[in-house]
């Protein structure tokens, strides 16, 4: 075996100047540290495109709307004359409508409002639920919850008499109600209901007192009218006019801050000195912190949907008032309801 010799200028020759040839290893890590030091803004540049893209593509998958209440009634013809209609608003948008009634709107308005907020679930809300169910009782939700769209319509609230009642006008019946506190019947639609609290409202405002008997809806309530087993009744608007075509029945007023467009002859209660705004409106939302770009597509959609024909068309044959609100005059529309509702609770609180 040949003795191993002394050489120190070799090894420190090989070590200065080793061949890239003789080293794979070193020559890959060598490459490695040049794509290391590009991989950040390579990162970057591929997140920034990815968000574009996204951005561009919404919506790529089916938009739910939910609707609180069953299928069939009129806040879902509105939910699905409007999503139709949304369709040919925002190119590529397919929606689906789901309903989940119960609990007076509960279960539908926590479905909206605990969804995932990226743009594919909203849901068509009416007052007065997604205002005084929170005050009533505990919920998962609140009007902070929501991201608001826009409304829609608007049925205002209205009591009316059997045509041969002697009360003619809104003074009449709260004179009447005062010389016999307790005594002139109500019908409305159940407790908590928006004829319930409209009636609370008006017995609030002028200061008297009626006897609510609830019913299972505005039609049942209709036939207690007409066989003068009640004195009274209230209905949104769009009801208590279909009611009286054909029939001895008096509308005496409708609760809004201007006269209805479907029927303009009825006086509002402001006009006689009862400032109530009560009855029904129709919009809609999704859940609270929705993308910008996703809420401002649907709330300019919502506006050109009230502006449609075809919408228009159905809410003339179903005589209700469509009442457009953009975003921000519809929350203060709901504000301003909230502090009503909650100075009613004090004194008149519904559920008891």
């Amino acid at each position: 075996m040949e003795p191993m010799t002394s050489d120190p200028t070799r090894p420190t020759e090989r070590l200065r100047h080793p061949p890239t040839n003789s080293f794979p290893i070193m020559k890959n890590f060598i490459r490695s540290n040049v794509s290391f030091s590009r991989l950040p803004l390579a990162i970057a540049a591929g997140a920034l495109l990815a968000s574009t893209g996204a951005l561009a593509a919404w919506p790529d998958k089916p938009i739910t709307m939910i609707v609180p209440f069953s299928a069939g009634a009129g806040t879902d013809l509105t939910a699905r004359t409007v999503a139709t209609c949304m369709e040919s608003q925002i190119p590529g948008a397919v929606f689906v409508v789901q309903n989940k009634p119960g609990a007076s709107g509960d279960i539908g308005l926590t479905a909206i409002a605990t969804a995932p907020a990226d743009g594919y679930t909203i849901g068509i809300v009416n007052t007065p639920g997604v205002v005084s169910i929170p005050i009533e009782r505990a919920t998962k939700w609140n009007l902070k919850s929501f991201d608001f769209l826009g409304n829609v319509a608007e049925a205002p609230g209205t009591i009316s008499v059997h045509a041969d009642s002697p009360v003619q006008t809104i003074q009449d019946l709260v004179k009447a109600a005062r010389a016999k506190p307790g005594t002139i019947s109500v019908g409305t639609q159940g407790v908590g209901s928006a004829g319930h609290i409209s009636m609370l409202l008006l017995e609030h405002s002028a200061g008297v007192q009626f006897s609510a008997i609830p019913f299972q809806g505005a039609a049942p309530a209709r036939t207690a009218l007409l066989g003068k087993v009640i004195d009274t009744t209230m209905a949104n608007v769009d009801e208590a006019v279909v009611f009286r075509t054909g029939s001895p029945w008096r509308i005496l007023g409708v609760m809004s801050d201007a006269r209805s467009p479907v029927a303009p002859e009825l006086p509002t209660f402001k006009e006689v000195g009862y400032d109530i705004q009560a009855g029904s409106m129709r919009g809609f939302a999704g859940p609270k912190g929705m993308p910008p770009e996703a809420t401002a597509k649907f709330s300019a959609a919502i506006k050109a949907c009230t502006e449609d024909a075809t919408f228009k068309d159905r809410a003339a044959k179903s005589f209700l008032p469509i009442r457009y609100l953009a975003p921000t005059e519809y929350v203060q529309s709901l504000q301003k309801l909230d502090a009503s509702l909650r100075d009613l609770w004090k004194v008149k609180p519904w559920n008891q």
